[in-house]
């Protein structure tokens, strides 16, 4: 609490301007007009800047970061007093290991041939998606901003993991041991054998929310502010039925199953519900250009 009390009296301190001028020096305005874009940061970096330079903690150089979930964040002024909110995040990745690993029941090599070795390989995509939207009116004739709206929102995400294996699976095998562990796909089947994951699929979620929202911003320099937002909304999740596909051997028999896990619901009526696509509480850096 008192890092927080000495950052923000140490930002202020900078900015010891009247509420009342709303052109610089250098005649710039310090309030967004139509046409103007904007994007917003966590303003959290700034703040320990600033307040670590009162003490002996060190200190290092703010950062660019996201208002949570990775979200860019952004307006555009139609009017003086009316802008468009936006709030995106399209994430698509994907990563691949590969190991080699002894081939099973190949012949013993002989000084100074190396053991005959096969490939497995684990390959895994992420997908995160959200997309929201939003009105905003401002009131204020000063550089202290009031502002008010609403923004409705949908979000994707889901997970999957696949296996390849260069040893086959037989009747005596010890699937530990001609299969590389990658971490998670070694496990047990429903009777308790010795298993391994081909595949893993996490249940898809979707999620929508609508909010109504009211925030505070102070402009310190010319198209520069602080602020932060509360709101209140209506939040709805849904999440699919994951699965796990595992093949194993009882010493007699190989086989294959599908295990699935249950899936779920939210659903809130309540102070930024929909939080997941659109941060609220949090001071916050805007940049206005």
């Amino acid at each position: 609490m008192k890092k927080l009390t000495l950052s923000i009296a140490a930002l202020f301190a900078v900015c010891t301007v009247s509420a009342q001028e709303l052109v610089s020096k250098k005649g710039e305005p310090y309030l967004p007009v139509a046409g103007d874009y904007s994007i917003s940061i966590d303003a959290t970096p700034f703040l320990d800047y600033f307040g670590n330079l009162f003490n002996n903690d060190g200190n290092t150089a703010p950062t660019f970061e996201f208002l949570g979930n990775q979200t860019i964040v952004g307006r555009y002024f139609v009017e003086d007093k009316k802008a468009y909110r936006g709030i995106l995040r399209i994430g698509l990745n994907s990563l691949s290991d590969k190991a080699m690993i002894g081939e099973d029941g190949a012949t013993a090599p002989t000084f100074p041939n190396l053991p005959a070795m096969v490939e497995d390989k684990r390959s895994n995509s992420n997908t995160n998606i959200a997309i929201g939207g939003g009105l905003e009116w401002r009131r204020g004739a000063t550089r202290l901003q009031g502002y008010y709206g609403a923004d409705a929102m949908i979000g994707f995400s889901t997970s999957n993991t696949s296996y390849t294996y260069g040893n086959a699976i037989k009747e005596n095998s010890s699937v530990a041991q001609i299969s590389t562990n990658f971490g998670n796909n070694i496990t047990q089947d429903t009777y308790g054998n010795s298993a391994r994951v081909l595949s893993s699929k996490s249940g898809s979620t979707f999620m929508i929310g609508v909010r109504g929202f009211a925030g505070v911003e102070y402009f310190i320099l010319p198209k520069i502010s602080f602020g932060g937002e509360f709101g209140w909304g209506i939040g709805f999740s849904s999440t699919g039925t994951s699965k796990v596909e595992i093949e194993s051997t009882n010493g007699t028999t190989i086989g294959t199953q599908t295990i699935e896990t249950g899936g779920g619901s939210s659903f809130g009526l309540d102070t930024d519900r929909n939080s997941f696509l659109a941060p609220s509480g949090q001071f916050r850096a805007n940049f206005y250009f």
